[in-house]
Protein backbone atom coordinates (compact mmCIF):
# COMPACT_ATOMS: atom_id res chain seq x y z
CA UNK A 1 0.00 0.00 0.00
CA UNK A 2 2.71 2.44 0.65
CA UNK A 3 4.67 1.77 -2.57
CA UNK A 4 1.10 2.15 -3.86
CA UNK A 5 0.45 5.25 -2.83
CA UNK A 6 4.37 7.00 -3.20
CA UNK A 7 4.00 6.01 -7.22
CA UNK A 8 0.90 7.57 -7.26
CA UNK A 9 1.93 10.82 -5.76
CA UNK A 10 5.35 11.15 -7.80
CA UNK A 11 3.19 10.66 -10.54
CA UNK A 12 0.72 12.76 -10.11
CA UNK A 13 3.47 15.46 -9.42
CA UNK A 14 4.86 15.17 -12.48
CA UNK A 15 1.12 14.72 -14.28
CA UNK A 16 0.99 18.68 -12.50
CA UNK A 17 4.23 20.34 -12.69
CA UNK A 18 5.50 19.14 -15.86
CA UNK A 19 2.85 21.32 -18.05
CA UNK A 20 3.52 24.40 -16.09
CA UNK A 21 7.49 24.92 -17.39
CA UNK A 22 8.28 27.17 -19.48
CA UNK A 23 9.16 25.44 -22.36
CA UNK A 24 6.94 22.72 -22.13
CA UNK A 25 4.40 23.64 -25.05
CA UNK A 26 7.62 23.63 -27.29
CA UNK A 27 8.98 20.51 -26.02
CA UNK A 28 5.19 18.57 -26.52
CA UNK A 29 5.22 20.03 -30.09
CA UNK A 30 8.79 18.66 -31.03
CA UNK A 31 8.52 15.36 -29.32
CA UNK A 32 5.21 14.51 -28.28
CA UNK A 33 3.06 15.34 -31.76
CA UNK A 34 0.64 12.93 -32.03
CA UNK A 35 -0.56 13.55 -35.94
CA UNK A 36 3.08 13.31 -37.09
CA UNK A 37 3.43 9.87 -34.87
CA UNK A 38 0.50 8.49 -36.45
CA UNK A 39 1.53 9.34 -40.06
CA UNK A 40 5.56 7.81 -39.35
CA UNK A 41 4.69 4.99 -37.14
CA UNK A 42 4.06 2.39 -40.02
CA UNK A 43 7.54 3.78 -42.21
CA UNK A 44 9.41 3.16 -38.71
CA UNK A 45 7.78 -0.34 -38.07
CA UNK A 46 8.64 -1.03 -41.59
CA UNK A 47 12.09 -0.20 -41.01
CA UNK A 48 12.72 -1.91 -38.00
CA UNK A 49 12.45 -5.21 -39.80
CA UNK A 50 16.18 -4.35 -41.14
CA UNK A 51 16.65 -4.03 -36.99
CA UNK A 52 15.20 -7.54 -36.46
CA UNK A 53 17.13 -9.47 -39.72
CA UNK A 54 20.09 -7.67 -38.58
CA UNK A 55 19.60 -9.12 -34.69
CA UNK A 56 18.45 -12.48 -36.17
CA UNK A 57 21.64 -12.97 -38.45
CA UNK A 58 23.96 -11.90 -35.63
CA UNK A 59 23.22 -13.65 -32.81
CA UNK A 60 23.83 -17.30 -33.58
CA UNK A 61 27.05 -16.03 -35.18
CA UNK A 62 28.12 -14.19 -31.85
CA UNK A 63 27.07 -17.58 -29.88
CA UNK A 64 29.10 -19.68 -31.93
CA UNK A 65 31.90 -17.02 -31.98
CA UNK A 66 32.01 -16.58 -28.56
CA UNK A 67 32.22 -19.90 -27.29
CA UNK A 68 34.81 -20.87 -29.31
CA UNK A 69 36.89 -17.54 -28.07
CA UNK A 70 35.93 -18.96 -24.26
CA UNK A 71 37.33 -22.48 -25.26
CA UNK A 72 40.59 -21.07 -26.61
CA UNK A 73 41.18 -19.27 -23.32
CA UNK A 74 40.17 -22.34 -21.74
CA UNK A 75 42.53 -24.16 -23.10
CA UNK A 76 45.19 -25.76 -20.83
CA UNK A 77 47.25 -28.02 -23.28
CA UNK A 78 51.31 -26.27 -23.69
CA UNK A 79 51.19 -26.60 -26.99
CA UNK A 80 47.57 -24.69 -26.90
CA UNK A 81 48.89 -22.09 -25.01
CA UNK A 82 48.84 -19.56 -28.43
CA UNK A 83 45.09 -20.31 -28.37
CA UNK A 84 45.11 -18.96 -25.19
CA UNK A 85 47.18 -15.51 -25.65
CA UNK A 86 44.81 -14.95 -28.94
CA UNK A 87 41.59 -15.02 -26.79
CA UNK A 88 43.03 -12.88 -23.83
CA UNK A 89 43.81 -10.59 -26.98
CA UNK A 90 40.67 -10.97 -28.69
CA UNK A 91 38.66 -10.22 -25.73
CA UNK A 92 40.86 -7.13 -24.07
CA UNK A 93 40.40 -5.45 -27.89
CA UNK A 94 37.14 -5.72 -28.66
CA UNK A 95 35.92 -4.94 -25.02
CA UNK A 96 38.31 -2.04 -24.26
CA UNK A 97 37.09 0.06 -28.26
CA UNK A 98 33.93 1.36 -27.84
CA UNK A 99 31.06 -0.57 -30.02
CA UNK A 100 30.52 2.52 -32.33
CA UNK A 101 34.37 2.95 -33.63
CA UNK A 102 34.55 -0.65 -34.76
CA UNK A 103 31.54 -0.34 -36.36
CA UNK A 104 33.23 2.85 -38.36
CA UNK A 105 36.32 1.38 -38.68
CA UNK A 106 35.03 -1.82 -40.47
CA UNK A 107 32.03 -0.44 -41.63
CA UNK A 108 33.74 2.58 -43.49
CA UNK A 109 37.71 0.97 -43.52
CA UNK A 110 36.52 -2.43 -45.21
CA UNK A 111 34.28 -1.59 -48.37
CA UNK A 112 37.30 1.08 -48.56
CA UNK A 113 39.50 -1.72 -50.18
CA UNK A 114 37.29 -1.38 -53.36
CA UNK A 115 35.30 -4.42 -52.85
CA UNK A 116 33.15 -4.98 -56.00
CA UNK A 117 29.11 -5.45 -54.78
CA UNK A 118 27.62 -7.26 -52.67
CA UNK A 119 31.01 -7.45 -50.82
CA UNK A 120 30.71 -3.92 -49.72
CA UNK A 121 27.52 -3.87 -48.14
CA UNK A 122 27.36 -1.92 -45.31
CA UNK A 123 24.94 -4.45 -43.93
CA UNK A 124 27.49 -7.39 -44.42
CA UNK A 125 30.47 -5.11 -42.62
CA UNK A 126 28.72 -3.83 -40.21
CA UNK A 127 27.20 -6.73 -39.04
CA UNK A 128 30.55 -8.17 -38.68
CA UNK A 129 31.18 -5.42 -36.56
CA UNK A 130 28.77 -6.14 -34.19
CA UNK A 131 29.59 -9.97 -34.14
CA UNK A 132 33.73 -9.33 -33.16
CA UNK A 133 32.60 -7.08 -30.24
CA UNK A 134 29.60 -8.88 -29.11
CA UNK A 135 31.45 -12.17 -29.15
CA UNK A 136 34.13 -10.73 -27.21
CA UNK A 137 31.54 -10.20 -24.16
CA UNK A 138 29.84 -13.39 -24.83
CA UNK A 139 32.95 -15.21 -24.50
CA UNK A 140 33.48 -14.13 -21.10
CA UNK A 141 30.48 -14.81 -20.37
CA UNK A 142 31.04 -18.15 -21.34
CA UNK A 143 34.56 -18.49 -19.58
CA UNK A 144 32.89 -17.44 -16.19
CA UNK A 145 29.90 -20.88 -16.76
CA UNK A 146 32.98 -22.99 -17.55
CA UNK A 147 35.24 -21.44 -14.36
CA UNK A 148 32.04 -21.68 -12.28
CA UNK A 149 32.00 -25.98 -13.28
CA UNK A 150 33.85 -27.12 -10.10
CA UNK A 151 37.32 -28.76 -10.71
CA UNK A 152 36.51 -32.02 -9.03
CA UNK A 153 33.88 -32.86 -12.02
CA UNK A 154 36.69 -32.70 -14.41
CA UNK A 155 38.86 -34.61 -11.98
CA UNK A 156 36.02 -37.38 -12.00
CA UNK A 157 35.49 -37.42 -15.67
CA UNK A 158 39.22 -37.75 -15.88
CA UNK A 159 39.68 -40.85 -13.65
CA UNK A 160 36.73 -42.38 -15.63
CA UNK A 161 38.73 -41.97 -18.76
CA UNK A 162 37.32 -39.38 -20.74
CA UNK A 163 39.81 -37.01 -23.04
CA UNK A 164 39.86 -33.39 -21.98
CA UNK A 165 37.17 -32.29 -25.37
CA UNK A 166 35.00 -35.28 -24.13
CA UNK A 167 35.13 -33.57 -20.53
CA UNK A 168 34.26 -30.28 -22.48
CA UNK A 169 31.54 -31.40 -24.77
CA UNK A 170 29.56 -34.35 -21.80
CA UNK A 171 30.27 -32.48 -18.71
CA UNK A 172 31.64 -29.02 -18.50
CA UNK A 173 29.40 -27.22 -21.76
CA UNK A 174 26.30 -28.04 -20.90
CA UNK A 175 26.24 -27.02 -17.55
CA UNK A 176 28.42 -23.60 -18.48
CA UNK A 177 25.96 -23.12 -20.91
CA UNK A 178 22.65 -23.24 -18.88
CA UNK A 179 24.00 -21.17 -15.91
CA UNK A 180 24.42 -18.56 -18.21
CA UNK A 181 21.78 -18.15 -19.95
CA UNK A 182 19.86 -15.54 -18.22
CA UNK A 183 23.45 -13.39 -18.70
CA UNK A 184 23.52 -13.89 -22.70
CA UNK A 185 19.42 -13.05 -22.86
CA UNK A 186 20.73 -9.45 -21.08
CA UNK A 187 23.32 -9.40 -23.94
CA UNK A 188 20.87 -10.21 -26.69
CA UNK A 189 18.69 -6.74 -25.21
CA UNK A 190 21.85 -4.77 -25.39
CA UNK A 191 22.34 -6.16 -28.93
CA UNK A 192 18.95 -5.85 -30.74
CA UNK A 193 19.79 -1.66 -29.33
CA UNK A 194 23.17 -1.44 -30.94
CA UNK A 195 21.91 -2.51 -34.33
CA UNK A 196 20.53 0.74 -34.89
CA UNK A 197 24.56 1.98 -34.61
CA UNK A 198 24.77 0.42 -37.91
CA UNK A 199 22.29 3.52 -39.08
CA UNK A 200 25.47 5.91 -38.94
CA UNK A 201 27.52 3.98 -41.90
CA UNK A 202 24.10 3.53 -44.24
CA UNK A 203 21.20 0.78 -43.73
CA UNK A 204 17.88 2.54 -43.77
CA UNK A 205 16.70 0.45 -40.03
CA UNK A 206 15.12 2.00 -37.63
CA UNK A 207 17.29 4.69 -36.50
CA UNK A 208 17.80 5.98 -39.95
CA UNK A 209 14.59 6.28 -40.72
CA UNK A 210 13.39 8.27 -37.47
CA UNK A 211 16.64 10.75 -38.78
CA UNK A 212 14.75 10.92 -42.07
CA UNK A 213 11.44 11.68 -40.88
CA UNK A 214 12.89 14.11 -38.62
CA UNK A 215 15.07 15.98 -40.88
CA UNK A 216 11.70 16.26 -43.60
CA UNK A 217 9.23 17.10 -40.81
CA UNK A 218 11.50 19.44 -38.72
CA UNK A 219 9.85 17.67 -35.52
CA UNK A 220 12.04 14.88 -33.10
CA UNK A 221 8.75 12.94 -32.63
CA UNK A 222 9.43 10.29 -35.32
CA UNK A 223 12.60 9.39 -32.41
CA UNK A 224 9.60 9.02 -29.64
CA UNK A 225 8.19 6.24 -32.37
CA UNK A 226 11.52 4.52 -32.67
CA UNK A 227 12.09 4.88 -28.77
CA UNK A 228 8.01 3.47 -28.38
CA UNK A 229 9.38 0.23 -30.65
CA UNK A 230 12.40 -0.62 -29.33
CA UNK A 231 11.02 -0.76 -25.92
CA UNK A 232 8.16 -2.83 -26.94
CA UNK A 233 11.01 -5.49 -27.77
CA UNK A 234 13.51 -4.78 -25.23
CA UNK A 235 11.07 -4.87 -22.23
CA UNK A 236 9.69 -8.42 -22.56
CA UNK A 237 13.12 -10.06 -22.90
CA UNK A 238 14.35 -8.23 -20.25
CA UNK A 239 11.81 -9.40 -17.99
CA UNK A 240 12.03 -12.57 -18.97
CA UNK A 241 16.02 -12.60 -18.26
CA UNK A 242 15.22 -11.36 -15.02
CA UNK A 243 12.54 -14.16 -14.59
CA UNK A 244 15.26 -16.76 -15.62
CA UNK A 245 17.89 -14.97 -12.34
CA UNK A 246 15.14 -15.16 -10.46
CA UNK A 247 14.74 -18.85 -11.15
CA UNK A 248 18.06 -19.81 -11.23
CA UNK A 249 18.99 -17.89 -7.78
CA UNK A 250 15.99 -19.44 -6.38
CA UNK A 251 17.45 -22.60 -7.95
CA UNK A 252 20.49 -22.42 -6.14
CA UNK A 253 19.34 -21.44 -2.59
Amino acid sequence: MIATLSTVVVVGLIVIFLPMTPGWDRVRSSFFDGEILAKTFPSLLSAFRWDVAIFLWCTPAIAILGLLIALCRDARAPALFPLRIFGVLYTDIFRGVPVILIVFLIGFGVPGLGLQRPWNSPYIWGSLALILTYSAYVAEIFRAGIESIHESQRAAAKSLGLSHADIMRYVVLPQAIRRVVPANMNMLVALQKDVALLSFIGPVELLRQAGVHKSLLANFTPYVGAAIIFLAVTIPVTRFADYLIAKQNKARS
